[in-house]
């Protein structure tokens, strides 16, 4: 009798634990948090961009901090970290939450300040041996179609050179030009010289 009163105090004083899955799709950058199998959360998120791809599969929460300054990235801030990997990826609070649902990170997993610290008081209340973290899917980055509009370009006419059927002279703006049978003679207005030539008679 003792014993069984004992082990239904042991069930009733045992906290109960909930498994805590972090589902991430790469493709849609959203995490969804589901607790015992049932979806509570679902947020927008930044993984890896370019060359700095987050690792998809299955993981388990490894370790937790609630400020943490990554010293490969000039000491930048990561507020609310939960590790998954050695490598050192983990899911952490931005500042930048104006490039959410875009990748732009350097291999970790971003979210809102907000939501990376209710996610990081849920794991801390139900543990990391029961928090798994599922990343997915692949980005997406699509090349920049580089597209300029043809420019029109200005073609000088070809014109033909005046013939005329008499000698003459034929003057413009800048000179003029006697043609003759067999001779042409051109003579253009020097502007300079002549300017120089009206201030020295001016004197």
């Amino acid at each position: 009798m003792h014993k069984i009163i004992l082990s239904a105090l042991l069930i009733f004083s045992t906290p109960a634990y909930a498994d805590v899955l972090i589902n991430i799709d790469k493709t849609t950058q959203q995490m969804s948090i589901f607790v015992d199998g049932v979806q509570t959360y679902d947020w927008p998120v930044s993984t890896g961009k370019e060359r700095y791809d987050t690792p998809a599969g299955a993981f388990v929460a490894s370790s937790m901090n609630e400020l943490w300054i990554s010293k490969q990235w000039d000491n930048a801030p990561m507020p609310h970290s939960i590790f998954f990997t050695k490598e050192g990826h983990a899911i952490h609070a931005t500042s930048e939450v104006d490039k959410l649902g875009n990748p732009a990170s350097h291999g970790c997993v971003r979210l809102a300040p907000e939501n990376a610290e209710t996610l990081y008081d849920l794991v801390e209340a139900n543990g990391l041996e029961t928090t798994q973290v599922m990343i997915s899917g692949a980005i997406y980055v699509a090349e920049q179609e580089q597209y300029t509009e043809p420019q029109e370009q200005y073609i000088v006419p070809y014109e033909e050179p005046p013939v005329y059927d008499e000698p003459g002279i034929h003057s413009g703006p800048d000179g003029f030009e006697f043609y003759g049978p067999g001779f042409q003679f051109q003579f253009k207005f020097d502007r300079k010289r002549e300017r120089r030539e009206r201030k020295r008679w001016r004197r």
